[in-house]
């Protein structure tokens, strides 16, 4: 396939790579000027855009995706299907389809998890929203870019189910840090305490896969001085998002607005920069009271 990328950050980069190593021709825009080995490099989105049959788009925020839709869904060719794989508000992709659907387009809705490490890996799960027709013809590309797509459902189905996701991701790892910061002071050593929730009712990714007591477990950022494979200010980023949707269809999500708040906390407080799962430390710092 021609295939237009734009936003060539931490993860467009990897994906485009795995597109191009694919045999897929890509041409790339990022407004930092990103040069990426094997994707030709256009002046901007909208020539990146042109006459390609798929254009994907990853992209920090809704405001900016609407404004790219605005310079990108002129120039795509007709037919031609709209992939955005930002992490935005719901309102902000069913724009963007809506926007696509009025110029006789495609398009789908498709954030991903994973991560940075997913990304190069080619190991990302796409949550996908829009019709069947976009997502038959965007399947092949997921396939390439990660190790599983789902279709949730109809224009902002992905992003509502990346939403969902993150919240429980966030709130379990802020559990999980809690266990380890309360075992160190009952006196029990970490690996007793990975070993038994691991293998029990307590078991989950924030434990198993990436552990935020550095030394167990598999590898994970808190091997590597908490260097960010997902920062702290994304994981904000995707509360606030599970916030602001909960608000709109009035959710009781107690324990998603307290993670919320805690992350909140500690962005502000020299976690921004830092791996998600450097809660650990901030909670081991604080008292009771």
């Amino acid at each position: 396939m021609r295939v237009g990328f734009i936003g060539l950050g931490n993860m467009g980069a990897p994906m485009a790579t795995n597109l191009v190593k694919a045999g897929h021709e890509v041409t790339g825009f990022d407004v930092a000027g990103v040069q990426i080995d094997g994707v030709r490099s256009a002046a901007s989105a909208a020539e990146a855009a042109r006459d390609q049959d798929v254009v994907i788009t990853m992209l920090p925020s809704g405001s900016i995706l609407q404004s790219v839709y605005g310079e990108i869904v002129p120039a795509a060719r007709k037919g031609a299907c709209l992939i955005d794989c930002s992490t935005v508000d719901v309102e902000s992709a069913r724009a963007a389809h809506a926007a696509a659907e009025a110029a006789g387009l495609l398009s789908v809705d498709a954030p991903v998890s994973g991560g940075v490490g997913g990304a190069a890996a080619g190991t990302l799960t796409f949550m996908a929203g829009g019709t069947d027709e976009a997502f038959a013809v965007a399947q092949p590309l997921f396939e390439i870019m990660g190790k599983k797509a789902v279709h949730c459902g109809a224009a902002g189905a992905g992003q509502a189910a990346k939403i969902c996701n993150n919240m429980i991701l966030g709130i379990s790892m802020i559990g999980v840090c809690e266990a380890f910061v309360l075992a160190d002071k009952l006196g029990l050593s970490r690996q007793s305490v990975f070993d038994v929730v691991s293998t029990s009712s307590g078991s989950c990714w924030s434990m198993n896969t990436y552990c935020p007591a550095p030394g167990i477990g598999p590898q994970s950022p808190a091997d590597n001085e908490y260097r960010p494979g997902f920062a702290a200010e994304l994981m904000l980023k995707d509360l606030k998002l599970s916030q602001a949707a909960a608000e709109g269809v009035d959710a009781a999500t107690p324990m998603g607005e307290r993670a919320t708040e805690l992350y909140e906390a500690f962005v502000a407080e020299g976690g921004k920069g830092r791996d998600f799962s450097a809660m650990i430390e901030a909670l081991a710092g604080q008292s009771r009271r």
